[in-house]
């Protein structure tokens, strides 16, 4: 039988307890929509013991972005330790992502939405966070993009895959779409055809961008004349 916990741990339990209950504030409301009394009152702190964790909004946001992305590098090494083929990894990557995310889609949110929300400084710590989470997908791409792509290619096939992984925070949901593991393998069958298959058909490629070149992107509202105004 496990003994008390020490008021260290104590400490910490707490802590996490705040950040996951700022988060889906923070998810709700959006961070400039909240003050550190919101905040507190919606952790379920009152302003003062509040104040004993977190000195500022600034401190809230940066724990939940800085420590999910930590959460996030972690994980994945070790998922990535356990597989040496080049769709093993990929797939491992992608599930644990999924996993995480399907679990805190309340941080997903934050991290997307509030990403430029920190000032400078904090903001290049989380930065350097993320680069090297966005590292480790790309040498998983590059590992599978054997047929002599460019630098550049590789890069968009990246972004394209974390468009996938990053978005299911606004669409997912269980009961529609299947577990996350179900989600995975959908998320993991897209990437490995687009990046495993062959070149797509320059010819045809080349025809309907040349159709389209000309055509002017239409305005975001109809102009009053196009609708009799």
């Amino acid at each position: 039988m496990a003994g008390p916990l020490s008021s260290t741990e104590s400490a910490a339990i707490a802590r996490a307890d705040i950040l996951r209950a700022a988060a889906r504030a923070v998810a709700q409301h959006g961070y400039h929509g909240m003050s550190m009394r919101e905040l507190a009152r919606a952790t379920g702190r009152s302003p003062a013991s509040f104040y004993n964790y977190f000195r500022s909004k600034e401190a809230v946001l940066l724990a939940i972005q800085s420590e999910a992305f930590q959460v996030l590098l972690g994980a994945a090494e070790d998922v990535l330790s356990r597989f040496r083929a080049p769709r093993a990894r990929l797939y491992a990557f992608i599930l644990n992502h999924v996993r995480y995310f399907a679990k805190h889609s309340d941080v997903m949110r934050v991290l997307v939405h509030e990403a430029t929300a920190l000032p400078p400084g904090s903001r290049s710590a989380v930065r350097e966070l993320k680069a090297r989470y966005f590292e480790l997908g790309r040498g998983l791409v590059q590992a599978l993009c054997q047929d002599g792509r460019s630098a550049e290619e590789t890069e968009r096939a990246t972004y394209c895959v974390f468009g996938m992984l990053n978005w299911i925070y606004g669409w997912y949901q269980p009961e529609l779409h299947g577990d996350p593991t179900q989600l995975a393998r959908t998320i993991f069958s897209v990437a490995q055809s687009g990046l495993a298959a062959a070149e797509a058909d320059e010819t045809m490629l080349e025809s309907v961008e040349r159709e389209l070149a000309e055509l002017v992107a239409p305005a975001l509202l109809s102009q009053p004349e196009e609708v009799g105004i």
